[in-house]
């Protein structure tokens, strides 16, 4: 077989939420920084800056954690829309040198490479950074990695962090890759690292090891044998992913866990869920509501469903929703400190057949009062894009405590403006914590 040639590159920015801000506000860069979901001094950082991990703050250590190490830490709110507008500013830099094939996160950028750029190998890569330093500021760094396959290439990226560029070449594989830990390589979680170990397999020569069968059965599906190319240096297609389901969690902080105040906050994470699912054009025929208590082993939790036939409106999801919150005041036993809603069972018109809609959507209802409340939803979505998010509501719009309650970033899922409750955030508007 002829020997695999370089031809992905895989962009990462370091401490993305972190760098931006520090890229938003001069006066923040140089100095520790850590980002927080919620106005709360009983918080966790979603991000801290290279700063602060130099002197040993990690991502998703609490503000008192934090303050223990670094008592001058500075702490900032997430600004979702504004590293989403940044997000697109950078894609379009990024896009004046090299195609831009996949967006995998906010951060994280994959480009594929003719032999002619491949062959360029660290003076392309300088080439992107002067770009976003020039575009933007030198707090916005990012790592590269490029490598002849996506996954090696991502490993790259993360082994010299932070500004850091790594070549890996099929002739030096798996040797360039020996200092690692199995579980630095994406696709090997926990479980199937326990799978590994339990077969004897305990480090990178070990993994290289394997044949493709192995790999397959080890994993339990055809993602093993997947795996096994992409660490030998062969593309491995996936079949495009469907959408399956719209969530919303929020942690909670400690001065709004009051019974009231969770339910407020878990109707406005449906509200939020159902309008995505509509700007979409979909329906959903399940509803899950969940709660967590604490972090780690001692962590319990609880979830109750529901399913009903195909709906868009809002008045179908919060009668749902009250339907488990009704549940929860029975049979909770622990004070949440996290809430989530998700509606799934998803389908399109064309694929829900013609007798589910000759049925009432719930005791009572008809054709009549499905169709009425799925054009009030959408007249509401309407004067809430043309009005501002706050012009109506579905009942009282209770005030959240810690603030924000919209769309976040999460892995593999970039929000649109559209999906933000809130007014738009100026770039330079840092919004410090008040604690």
């Amino acid at each position: 077989m002829t020997a695999p040639q370089v031809e992905r590159l895989y962009l990462d920015f370091d401490s993305f939420f972190a760098s931006a801000e520090q890229h938003f506000n001069p006066d923040l860069r140089g100095q520790p920084l850590g980002v927080v979901p919620l106005d709360s001094p009983h918080t966790s950082c979603i991000a801290v800056s290279r700063e602060a991990k130099a002197r040993g703050v990690k991502s998703g250590a609490s503000i008192r954690e934090a303050r223990a190490i670094l008592p001058d830490m500075v702490f900032v709110i997430a600004r979702h829309d504004a590293y989403v507008r940044l997000h697109k500013r950078i894609l379009d830099v990024v896009g004046s040198i090299l195609p831009v094939a996949k967006v995998r996160s906010i951060d994280e950028v994959v480009c594929h490479l003719t032999p002619a750029e491949a062959a360029q190998g660290k003076a392309l890569s300088d080439r992107i950074k002067t770009a976003l330093r020039d575009a933007f500021s030198p707090a916005l760094t990012c790592s590269i990695g490029m490598a002849p396959t996506e996954m090696l290439a991502k490993v790259g990226a993360e082994m010299n962090k932070p500004d850091g560029f790594s070549l890996i070449e099929a002739r030096d594989l798996p040797g360039c890759l020996s200092h690692l830990d199995l579980r630095d390589l994406p696709g090997i979680s926990k479980g199937i690292g326990a799978r590994l170990a339990a077969a004897g397999v305990r480090d990178i020569a070990g993994l290289w090891r394997l044949a493709p069968k192995q790999a397959r059965k080890l994993w339990g599906n055809v993602e093993g044998e997947r795996f096994w190319n992409e660490l030998h240096g062969f593309h491995a297609e996936r079949p495009e992913t469907k959408k399956s389901m719209y969530g919303h969690g929020r942690v909670l902080p400690r001065d709004g866990r009051a019974p009231e105040q969770v339910e407020a906050c878990a109707r406005q994470l449906l509200l939020s869920a159902a309008r995505r699912l509509r700007r979409d054009d979909l329906r959903a025929t399940q509803l899950t509501l969940g709660f967590r208590s604490g972090r780690g082993p001692d962590e319990v939790q609880w979830s109750w469903h529901d399913s009903f036939a195909a709906a868009r409106d809002d008045r179908t999801f919060t009668r749902a929703l009250s339907k488990g919150l009704a549940e929860a005041r029975r049979s909770l036993r622990f004070s949440p400190r996290a809430v989530h809603v998700t509606l799934h069972g998803l389908a399109s018109d064309d694929e829900i057949t013609g007798d589910l809609f000759s049925g009432a959507l719930d005791e009572g209802a008809d054709d009549a009062i499905r169709e009425k409340w799925e054009k009030v939803s959408d007249l509401m979505d309407s004067l809430r894009a043309s009005h501002g998010a706050k012009a109506l509501s579905l009942g009282v719009r209770a005030e959240i405590q810690g603030g924000y309650v919209g769309a976040k970033i999460a892995f593999g899922r970039i929000p649109d403006e559209s999906d933000f409750s809130e007014a738009p955030t100026r770039d330079e508007d840092t919004r410090f914590l008040s604690y």
